[in-house]
């Protein structure tokens, strides 16, 4: 079973030029690692082709990525004691271990009534503020760190006590002095960071996988 530092190892051997930025990646792992350790909530959040990557990081999360995450004991006599025994062997069987964590890119209900009500920028810096607590943790992607609805939801964030996670190109932008931990990927253009993110992410999930699921397989 590989160690979620192997993993990280493996990215940057196949992507060398994140090589000077491991340890950010691995500070940015150890934050999300700490949150959903102790119970707390990942959220994510991004625009354009950063929004299908923050839904595509919590799909990884939510169910099994590269593990099978099987369902110990415990969550079978659970699942026996809670309803017939014959949903019980389905779900038994079926279910995988999951992460605790949200895109905040989803909700069109409430994020178009954000828009119309109360501002255009502020659908994610809403749903912090009624979902985050101390403790939880912001994955914020920006390719230029200068998208104004995840600098406010960076910014109430912080004032909540949620860390901060951004994911950015080179420079940062104004996120990066938002952020608790920054990565900043050596490309500028939209889509060559967005090339580099997925790789990154990517190894995150593979990563918290191994180290809540790596027991398991």
């Amino acid at each position: 079973m590989r160690t979620p530092e192997q993993i990280l190892d493996e990215l940057l051997a196949r992507r060398p030029e994140l090589a000077p930025l491991r340890s950010e990646l691995l500070a940015a792992y150890a934050a999300m690692q700490a949150t959903l350790a102790g119970g707390g909530t990942l959220f994510v959040c991004g625009n354009g082709g950063s929004a299908a990557d923050s839904e595509h990081i919590v799909g990884e999360l939510l169910k099994g990525f590269l593990l099978p995450r099987r369902l110990g004991a415990e969550w079978a006599e659970r699942l026996y004691a809670a309803g017939p025994v014959a949903d019980a062997d389905y779900l038994a069987a079926r279910l995988q271990g999951g992460l605790r964590a949200v895109a905040l890119t989803g909700h069109p209900a409430l994020s178009t009534a954000v828009i119309n009500d109360n501002g255009g920028d502020l659908a994610f810096a809403q749903q912090v503020m009624a979902l985050g607590r101390p403790g939880d943790a912001l994955l914020a992607l920006s390719t230029s760190g200068r998208a104004r609805n995840v600098l406010l939801a960076a910014h109430t964030a912080r004032a909540i006590g949620v860390r901060v996670i951004a994911a950015t190109g080179a420079g940062g932008g104004p996120l990066r002095d938002q952020a608790d931990v920054w990565v900043g990927v050596p490309e500028r253009e939209t889509f060559k960071v967005q090339e580099l993110h997925l790789p990154v992410y990517h190894a995150w999930c593979a990563m918290l996988e191994a180290a809540f699921f790596g027991g398991n397989d």
